[in-house]
């Protein structure tokens, strides 16, 4: 776990001293756009962008989902990381990189911008054309993997316009006290902030599991981003969250709506491939030392996703 200040690594963990115990995470340093119209610096062309991904990280997830739906996977290339995250932070296999043969991620994006200050993260979309970073924000990449790329992609539209203010919405809660929420209990460093992050998260899962039991997915009657966003994070809870970053009120695989909605998501085709387990537990418990200093990767806590599910009586 580190960052670059002034384009160096420095081996650091979060400063929660300076934030009352709370975790902060930080804004995105790149935020381009890739656009349909030929004029734009970023414009939509197969074979152009490269995407970095770990297949640990939820946010880095949710692109690879996006990528494999819309039929990407020949327009934009990945490069996957290795799951150990430790004194050089994301560490990238040899000729796992074809763009720049790195073999840390912060030598990508010193590739970028040699001065950099700031988190290396996960997702990272490429420019090979103009040689720099379009995006780190998974957000906005799934974004223009739905939409940017035009006669491209194929698939659902999971932003369709008239859903999106109801989108937006669900995606605010969702982030702020389930995505990140667990982040914000798992790598508390005082009571009080932990209480907050916990108690904010449960009060959202219980509304989602009364929701769920209700409808099929979160908004409308049809599969949309708001439903890959909760999904990475859903499908890490009981394997990870649930016991190293205490949030222990109850397992997703206990609940009934919320079980059910994340078996429901995984069987899409396409979807249990981006999923690995074994990455997600051995990146969690063998890089976060803060947290679990002996870097013991626990057996078990993975559910059977591919379990039959009910869900299609809710439609």
């Amino acid at each position: 776990m580190g960052l670059l200040i002034d384009g160096q690594w420095q081996d650091h963990w979060y400063d929660t001293a300076a934030t009352g115990g709370r975790f902060e995470r930080e804004e995105a340093r790149f935020r381009h756009w890739i656009s349909d119209d030929p004029a734009s610096p970023y414009p939509a062309e197969a074979g152009r962008y490269h995407l970095y991904v770990s297949y640990a990280c939820p946010w880095a997830h949710r692109t690879l989902i996006v990528r494999a739906l819309k039929g990407l996977q020949d327009v934009v290339s990945v490069s996957v990381v290795g799951p150990d995250m430790l004194e050089q932070g994301w560490e990238i296999a040899p000729g796992a990189d074809p763009i720049h043969g790195a073999r840390f991620l912060h030598q990508v994006y010193t590739a970028a911008q040699p001065t950099m200050t700031g988190r290396v993260t996960v997702p990272l979309l490429w420019d090979k054309v103009s040689g720099t970073i379009v995006s780190n924000e998974s957000s906005e990449i799934i974004r223009m993997f739905n939409s940017a790329f035009g006669a491209l992609a194929q698939g659902p539209d999971f932003y369709p316009l008239a859903l999106r203010e109801q989108i937006d919405a669900i995606n605010s809660r969702i982030y702020s006290d389930v995505n990140n929420g667990v982040y914000r209990a798992g790598f508390a460093t005082t009571q009080q902030a932990y209480d907050e992050a916990y108690d904010r998260l449960f009060r959202t899962l219980d509304w989602l599991e009364q929701h769920l039991s209700q409808h099929r997915y979160l908004v409308g009657e049809q599969i949309t981003e708001a439903d890959w966003r909760l999904f990475t994070t859903l499908v890490r809870f009981d394997a990870v969250y649930f016991g190293h970053f205490k949030c222990n009120a109850y397992r997703i695989a206990d609940t009934q709506a919320l079980a059910g909605y994340v078996r429901d998501l995984y069987q899409v085709p396409g979807v249990a491939e981006t999923v690995r387990l074994d990455h997600i537990k051995a990146h969690y418990y063998r890089s976060q030392r803060t947290i679990n200093p002996g870097g013991v990767v626990p057996k078990g806590g993975e559910d059977d996703f591919s379990r039959p599910h009910t869900r299609h009586e809710l439609v």
